[in-house]
This record gives C-alpha cells, structure tokens and sequence, in this order.
C-alpha cells in the first residue's frame, strides 16, 4: 500500500522548495522565454509563415511554452537531488518510511507541478504580446503538457541519481537536455529542414511533445497527434522503468 501522508510530505517539501524562490524559479525562465519570443517575432513576424494564416509569433508560443516547462520540469529534480546528496541531507529523505515508487511520485509530482506552472506565466504574458487564437483542444494540450513535464522531471531524478557533483549535472544538461530541446521544432517547422535532417528530428522525443502541444494551441502540426501521443507516453514509461530501476536498486544513493 502506499504512504500516502509521506507521499504527500515529499511533494509538498519539494513544492516548497522552488515555490520558496519564485523569483528564480518561475520568473526567470518565463522572462527568458519571452526574450526569445519578441527578438525572434520582431525579426521573423513579416518575413515567415509556418502555416497558412498563422502568424510567426502565434507559431513560436507553443514552442516555447513546452521548452520552458521542459527545462524547468527537469532543473526542478535535478537540483533538489545534487542539492541534496552534496549536502548530506538526502539521508533524511531515504530513512524515512517511502517506498521507490513514492519517492518518484513526489520528485516528479513536484516537477510536473512547476513546470506547469511556468508554462502558464509564460502563455499568459505571451498572450498580452502575441495575437493568439483561442486554444483548439485544452484536452490535447493538458495531456501533452503533463506528458513532457513527467519525462523531464523523470530525467532529472536520473540525472540527479547519476551526477556527483554539480558539473556532471550541467554536462547532462547542456549536452543532452538542451540541444534535444532546441532542436526539436520550438522555432521552425521539420518539414523545411533537408530530408536527413527532417528524418533526424523524428527520432528526437522531444520533437513529439512540442508538436503535440503546439497541436492543442493552434490545431496545426507536423504529425498526426495520435502519433505524437503514443511516441510520448512510450518514452515516458521508458524512462519511468529505468528511473524506478534505479531508485530500488538504490544505484549512487544507498550504496
């Protein structure tokens, strides 16, 4: 049976956490978001159409909405971990009475929890800059949003099991997390890449969350949803297995 009173302590400590910051937590991507979305819309509005009737900037929001979350989904449990562990207090955490299975809840509960909430200050701010359609399918945007949330928080437990020490951790992000998101169609659709790079793109997981919730904002995408969906709830179990894996075993942790 699960520890739902431990369970729920967990989460709310890790909320805690970052919401104890918000400046730098929440505000601060959402800022760094919306650089990117007014140099790049200055720039580009007049001068590309990814699709018809839809404006460059109107394009790129979704795009950046997912990538933010993402990261932030993923600094949320990778900090706390290395934090953790370079501080020796991640003891305290292991002795208490949590299976594996609710440590992952509480990590990745937390890191959803902010990624969301970034994802929706930079959508709202985007919307006083931007001239936005009403959200297609709110349906189809939760679920993507939720989805790519879980796998970059899930990948942060895992980084933060793995790393060491604080360079270890900003090598997984820098040279994995980073060129995956930005090269995932946040700012130019693959079908106007050459063939070996469009075929490249679709291999990259990523690639499927940010078209799946630009899907939800505009109704537009480069694959069909359904497609999108399947490759991201399967590369979420992936990484859900492997992390879980990790955690009973208790590789870097307990031993």
């Amino acid at each position: 049976m699960i520890n739902w009173v431990g369970l729920y302590t967990l989460f709310a400590k890790e909320v805690w956490r970052f919401l104890k910051v918000t400046t730098q937590t929440v505000l601060t991507p959402a800022v760094t978001a919306l650089l990117y979305l007014l140099v790049f819309q200055t720039v580009l509005e007049d001068h590309v159409e990814v699709y018809p009737g839809i404006g460059y900037g109107a394009f790129l929001v979704p795009g950046l909405v997912v990538m933010t979350m993402i990261q932030n989904a993923f600094a949320n449990s990778s900090s706390s971990l290395i934090q953790s562990k370079m501080n020796g207090n991640l003891v305290f955490v292991l002795v208490a009475p949590l299976s594996s299975l609710e440590f992952f809840l509480a990590f990745v509960g937390a890191a959803i929890l902010r990624g969301l909430l970034v994802g929706v200050v930079v959508w709202a701010v985007a919307l006083a800059l931007v001239d936005l359609p009403p959200v297609h399918s709110p349906a189809w945007l939760l679920a993507f949003s939720v989805l790519g949330s879980a796998m970059l928080g899930i990948l942060g437990v895992i980084a933060g099991i793995w790393a060491d020490k604080y360079d270890q951790l900003a090598a997984f992000q820098n040279f994995l997390i980073l060129p995956l998101s930005f090269l995932s169609g946040v700012f130019y659709s693959i079908h106007d890449l050459p063939p070996f790079w469009e075929r490249l793109s679709l291999i990259n997981p990523f690639f499927y969350m940010i078209d799946g919730v630009r899907h939800g904002f505009l109704g537009v995408s480069d694959v069909d949803p359904v497609l999108a969906l399947t490759v991201t709830a399967g590369s979420t179990l992936v990484v859900s297995a492997l992390c879980l894996a990790l955690l009973a075993k208790g590789y870097k942790i307990r031993h």
